[in-house]
């Protein structure tokens, strides 16, 4: 009976330091693991950062070039008929916006149909101003037929996209 209280006596102070151990162990490992975690996401911080922040800017100067007083500025070339006109901004819009489509990737679903949805407004109006239009009429008349039709909106969906975006910039970073 000795013999078993004294391996109890043993057994029972390194059953408690093995658990001890154990614990020791596991948070340090833990502590490790956190502070790998936190490494890898600093370093996605630094990669991601800058390409979210070119894609902000991007999607900005993407509505800014298809605004329609920059639109027509930049893409009227003297004597066109308004029929031609018309097929250059949609050319233009569409080509901008292929370009600029993967940057959907760094920006929330909401700020990202704004800026589909702005686009899509622009070509509506384009070519409601262009059903406007007959074979006389010149790219000046349809220019001057879509700033007729923008300003008759009650909300700019260019400008609404634009200050969405920037918004989120600020929440983001």
């Amino acid at each position: 009976m000795e013999v078993l209280i004294d391996f109890i006596k043993i057994l029972v102070p390194a059953a408690l330091v093995l658990y001890a151990m154990y614990l020791i162990v596991r948070a340090f490992l833990n502590k490790e693991l956190e502070k790998s975690r936190l490494e890898i996401k600093e370093k996605n911080i630094e990669v991601v950062l800058p390409i979210r922040l070119q894609a902000y800017e991007r999607i900005v100067l993407f509505l800014e070039r298809i605004s329609p007083n920059n639109l027509a500025t930049r893409l009227n070339q003297g004597k066109m008929t308004a029929k031609e006109f018309q097929q250059i901004m949609l050319r233009e819009i569409r080509e901008e916006y292929n370009h600029n489509v993967s940057q959907q990737v760094y920006m929330s679903e909401e700020v990202w149909e704004l800026v589909k949805n702005a686009k899509e407004d622009l070509i509506i109006s384009i070519n409601k101003a262009s059903e406007k239009m007959n074979e006389k009429n010149t790219s000046l008349d349809l220019a001057k037929k879509l700033f007729e039709e923008v300003i008759a909106k009650e909300v700019d969906p260019i400008t609404l996209a634009l200050h969405e975006v920037k918004d989120e910039i600020r929440n983001s970073f």
